[in-house]
C-alpha cells in the first residue's frame, strides 16, 4: 500500500499485481475448500475470476487511500495490503482476526489499511464512501476514496443518491463497478434500461470509463487516471470492470443460469493468465513459478495461523458493543 507503486517499470508493476492476484487467487481456492469443510462458519462469497479488479484499483492507491467494500470482498482487503494471517482468522471466527472474529467475511475492517468494512448490504458503499471522502477534504489529506460494488448495486437508489451527491460536492470518490453480469443469478438486462453502466457517469457530469476487468494492468491504468483527478480537486469518476465470477454467487450456488455476451468472453479470460502471458516476456518461467508457490506458502501461513488462534471467548461477548466499557459491565 505504498506511493510507490504507481511509478514501478511496466515490468516490475505487471510483476507485483501478478503476485497480488496468485496470492488472492489461492486464498479464495483454500478458504472455499475449508467452507466445505465446515471449517468456517455462516456463507462465504468467492472473488475468484475478480481478482484483477480489486488488485489494479488498488494498486493505483497509497496509504492516504480508503475503501468501501461489498459481501464479495476478501479479494479487495487483501489487494489493500490487509495481513492474510487477521483476514484468515476473521473468517475463521477467530480472536486474532481483524475484528477479534465477531465480523466474519461479511465485515472485514482493517481502518490501519483504510478498509472501510466489506458489507452484507447491497449499495451500501456509496453513502459511506461519500462520507470518507467529505472527511478527507475538509481535512486536506489529498486521499481519496474508492467504492467497489457489483452491477446489481447500480439500481438501488443509495448508489444514484451518493453519486449526484459526490459530483455536486466534487468528492474524492471513485465508484468501481464489477460487473460480472449477474445480480445473484439475475442477468443485468433484466433489472437495468441501460446494460452499458459506464453511460450513467454522464446523467451525473463526471467522467465515466469501461475497462477489461480481466486485465490488472488495464485496471490499474484507468484507476491511476482517476485517482490523480480525484487528488486534484476534480471530483469523482467512474470505472465500469467487466469481469467474470467463476464460481457461484456464493459457494453451493447451483448455477442454474447461462452466461452470455461480455460475461461469456470474460469467463473465457483468467486474470492471473492475462498477467502470467505478459510476464512471460520479461521473467523466467521459474521466477514465475516461484511467485506461484510464494502465493501458497503465504495462505498456507495463513491457515494454519486460523486454525490454531483460539476462538473468542464468551466472557468478551459484550466487548465492542458498548462506548463506555461501564456500560458493559452493568449490562
Amino acid at each position: 500500500m505504498s506511493a510507490a507503486v504507481p511509478t514501478l517499470n511496466r515490468a516490475s508493476l505487471t510483476r507485483r499485481l501478478f503476485q497480488s492476484v496468485a496470492m488472492i487467487r489461492e486464498f479464495e481456492q483454500v478458504a472455499g475448500k475449508a467452507f466445505a469443510r465446515n471449517e468456517i462458519p455462516g456463507f462465504i462469497h468467492l472473488s475468484i475470476g475478480q481478482e484483477g479488479v480489486a488488485v489494479g484499483v488498488c494498486a493505483a492507491l497509497d496509504e492516504r487511500d480508503k475503501i468501501t467494500s461489498t459481501h464479495r470482498g476478501h479479494g479487495h482487503v487483501l489487494a489493500r495490503g490487509s495481513d492474510p494471517n487477521r483476514v484468515m482468522a476473521e473468517i475463521y471466527g477467530r480472536e486474532t482476526g481483524l475484528c477479534k472474529g465477531r465480523g466474519g467475511t461479511m465485515h472485514l475492517y482493517d481502518f490501519a489499511r483504510g478498509v472501510l468494512g466489506t458489507n452484507g448490504i447491497v449499495a451500501a458503499g456509496g453513502p459511506l464512501a461519500c462520507g470518507a471522502a467529505l472527511a478527507e477534504r475538509n481535512a486536506g489529506s489529498g486521499g481519496v476514496v474508492v467504492c467497489f460494488m457489483g452491477d446489481g448495486a447500480t439500481d438501488q437508489g443509495s448508489t444514484h443518491e451518493a453519486m449526484n451527491m459526490a459530483a455536486v460536492w466534487a468528492l474524492p470518490v471513485i465508484f468501481v463497478v464489477e460487473n460480472n453480469g449477474f445480480s445473484e443469478g439475475t442477468p443485468l438486462a433484466s433489472h437495468s434500461s441501460a446494460e452499458a453502466i459506464v453511460d450513467r457517469a454522464a446523467a451525473y457530469s463526471f467522467p465515466g470509463v469501461r475497462v477489461d476487468g480481466q486485465d490488472a494492468l488495464a485496471v490499474f491504468e484507468a484507476a491511476k487516471q482517476a485517482v490523480t483527478r480525484a487528488r486534484a480537486g476534480a471530483g469523482p469518476s467512474l470505472i465500469e470492470a467487466v469481469t467474470s465470477r467463476f464460481r457461484g454467487h456464493f459457494e453451493g450456488d447451483a448455477m442454474r443460469y447461462t452466461r452470455s455476451g461480455p460475461d461469456a468472453e470474460a469467463a473465457a479470460r483468467d486474470p492471473l493468465d492475462v498477467l502470467r502471458s505478459v510476464l512471460e516476456n520479461e521473467f523466467t518461467a521459474d521466477e514465475i513459478e516461484q511467485d506461484l508457490a510464494k502465493a501458497k506458502e503465504i495462505v498456507a501461513t495463513a491457515q494454519e495461523f486460523a486454525r490454531n488462534s483460539p476462538r473468542p471467548s464468551a466472557d468478551s461477548v459484550l466487548e465492542g458493543v458498548f462506548t463506555n466499557p461501564q456500560h458493559s459491565e452493568s449490562a
